[in-house]
Order: C-alpha cells, then sequence, then structure tokens
C-alpha cells in the first residue's frame, strides 16, 4: 500500500512540475523613458496604462516604466536598447539629430500637425513608423524594433511679452532647442537661444529670453513659468513633441505575434488617451488663466497659424536635404498631410493648407 501511494505522488508530482514547464513567466520590459519621475505623463501612464498591458496581453508581458536617466544618459537608449542593457525605451527621437536629421523630423515636425491625433495616425497608419525604423536601422542594423511613435500633447508657448501674430516674432529672443526648431523660428525672425531647460526660468526671470519653447500648459504652469511670463500662446504655434517607443529585436522576436500586436495597440490607446488627458488638464488651467486679471491667453488665428506653417515648411525642406533618411522621413510625413487633408493634392513643400486643414 505505501508502495503504491508513493509511486501515485511521484506520478502526480511528476504531472505537475510538467504542467508547470508549460507555463511561461510574464516577460518584464524594462523601458527607459524621457520623462522625469514627477511628470504628469510619467504618473498617468504608470497608473493607468502599465497596468494594462498585462491585461491586453493576457498576462504575457508587463512593462516597468524607468525615468530618464535611469540606467543610461537620454542620448544613448537606441545603443542600450540595441545590446540588452534595456528592453526598450520610451523617448524623444529628437534627442538623436545629431546622428541624422531623420531623427529631427520624425521628432517633431514644427509647425506641421495640428492635433496629437494626426501625428500618431501618421505613426501607425501613414508610414511614420517604416520611417523611423529606417533610421534606427542605420544606426544599430536591425537591432532594435520600433513598435509605436507619436506625440501626447500640443505645447505652448510661454511669452513675458505679447506675440499676436507673426510679424510679432521679428526681433524675439526665444529660448529653443537647437535644429529644427530654432531653424523655424530664425526663418520667422526670432532670435533662437539655446538655453537648458532647467535655465528657463531664470532666463525669462532676466530678459536673457522673452519666450520660451517648454512644455504643455500644464507642464509649464507646474513649473512657474506663467508666474513671471503673462503672455501664453495657446494652442501653440510651434512644438508637438513625439516620443519613440521601441524593442529590442530579440525581445521582440521571442513575443508571439498576438502579443507583438497588442504592444502596438497598447502604445497607440495610452497615447491617445493620455493626449486627451493633457488637454483636458490644459483646458482647465487656461480657463482659469483667462479670469486673470494679469494673465493674457493668446490663441493665434487660423491665417496666422497657417503663415507660420509655411515659413517652417523651408526648414523641413532644408534638413530634408541634409540626408536620404531625413528625404524619406520629410516624403512620409508630406504624403501623409496630403491625403489628410492638411496639403493640397500634388502640393510640394510650399504650398498652404487647405481650408479643411483651417476648420479643424
Amino acid at each position: 500500500m505505501k508502495i503504491r501511494t508513493l509511486a501515485h505522488s511521484i506520478t502526480l508530482a511528476t504531472a505537475t512540475l510538467a504542467v508547470a514547464g508549460t507555463v511561461q513567466a510574464a516577460e518584464d520590459l524594462k523601458v527607459q523613458t524621457s520623462f522625469n519621475s514627477g511628470d504628469f505623463a510619467y504618473q498617468y501612464l504608470q497608473e493607468n496604462w502599465a497596468p494594462k498591458l498585462e491585461e491586453m496581453t493576457g498576462g504575457d508581458v508587463t512593462i516597468n516604466l524607468m525615468p530618464i536617466g535611469s540606467v543610461v544618459p537620454y542620448k544613448e537608449t537606441i545603443e542600450a536598447v540595441a545590446m540588452g542593457l534595456l528592453d526598450g525605451d520610451m523617448t524623444a527621437p529628437a534627442y538623436f539629430t545629431g546622428k541624422d536629421p531623420a531623427f529631427a523630423l520624425m521628432g517633431d515636425l514644427i509647425a506641421g500637425y495640428d492635433k496629437p491625433s494626426q501625428f500618431l495616425d501618421f505613426c501607425q497608419n501613414g508610414g511614420g513608423e517604416e520611417a523611423l525604423q529606417n533610421a534606427i536601422d542605420a544606426q544599430v542594423d536591425g537591432k532594435v524594433q520600433v513598435v509605436g511613435c507619436g506625440p501626447y500633447k500640443r505645447e505652448a508657448l510661454v511669452a513675458a511679452v505679447p506675440i499676436r501674430s507673426v510679424e510679432d516674432l521679428q526681433g524675439v529672443k526665444i529660448r529653443s532647442p537647437e535644429g529644427l526648431a530654432a531653424a523655424v523660428f530664425e526663418r520667422a525672425g526670432a532670435t533662437p537661444v539655446n538655453i537648458p531647460f532647467s535655465e528657463v526660468y531664470t532666463s525669462l526671470q532676466q530678459g536673457v529670453v522673452d519666450a520660451a519653447d517648454a512644455s504643455a500648459y500644464v507642464n509649464n504652469d507646474a513649473s512657474g513659468l506663467h508666474d513671471i511670463a503673462k503672455y501664453p500662446i495657446y494652442p501653440g504655434i510651434h512644438s508637438m513633441s513625439s516620443q519613440q517607443f521601441t524593442l529590442n529585436q530579440q525581445t521582440w522576436e521571442s513575443l508571439s505575434e498576438e502579443d507583438q500586436q497588442a504592444l502596438n495597440q497598447w502604445f497607440y490607446d495610452a497615447f491617445s488617451d493620455l493626449a486627451s488627458a493633457v488637454q483636458e488638464q490644459d483646458e482647465k488651467l487656461v480657463a482659469r488663466d483667462k479670469q486673470e486679471d494679469d494673465m493674457t491667453v493668446i490663441d493665434w488665428p487660423q491665417e496666422e497659424r497657417d503663415q507660420f506653417r509655411e515659413i517652417a515648411k523651408g526648414a523641413w525642406e532644408e534638413f530634408g536635404e541634409r540626408s536620404e533618411l531625413a528625404q524619406q522621413a520629410l516624403q512620409a510625413h508630406l504624403e501623409y498631410m496630403r491625403e489628410a487633408g492638411l496639403l493640397e493634392d500634388g502640393a510640394g513643400t510650399d504650398t498652404a493648407t487647405t481650408e479643411q486643414d483651417q476648420q479643424n
């Protein structure tokens, strides 16, 4: 009896181990972002969307979003993902403009899109992912997979002086990152000044700059910039910084096709929702500030926005001529914008926006 019981127990244990061996542990993706831990976007994704990935993949995949600089400097994430030091990154392609100007065009087509949803759709359905993949492949030779890309906010412009038109930009000293943004502002007659974001407050306070390319309205408010710059432009006329979501190629290939599709959809669902949440926060603050006697929130007329876009096109074209990859990225943008009605059919980079665009 004891022998039979022991044999039965061994059989059950063996069967249990065999079943357990077929159950794979969830893939926990360690992804470094370009967000600070206190940023609204970082907190929102952590609280609302990181848990949903496990649900969307049936428990196969979880994600650990890490703040900027957690493992490697922010400009080294592509190489870190390729080497497997990170499973992935969620960061701004514009950081890699020094590698190829294509990253500038994929990181932020200054004054190009009116809404984050348009840029996100360009990435998901209009060739944006492919253009970004080509740029990354040229750096790390197929070791990094683009999962998604696109923005989550339309930035506001912080200003200590009233800027109500393109003409008012003449001679304005504006904090701007080097590259495409600076080129656009310079073409519009402003004087770009490259200073770190950490110095924006004191530079505005001391009159070193008159305005600043900073962040979303909610972030600018949290940073106290509106305390010293009383003429914010909202919605912004310029920046809509994109993010890239990438994974190490081997990690990507280890996932099932269903989980790959879920990851792609998770990114676009998350960023669409985040964009709505940020806009909601922005609108609340704008409504509040419009009631303040010492604040003037400026909303440019559509004709001024169209004029600024025309100016920006010259800078897009200039950057597009700097490399073959940049030209591919620019053409992908232009083809999508024509199909979406943001540019007239058959138009080049010098074409005016359409009536439909003006109504959006």
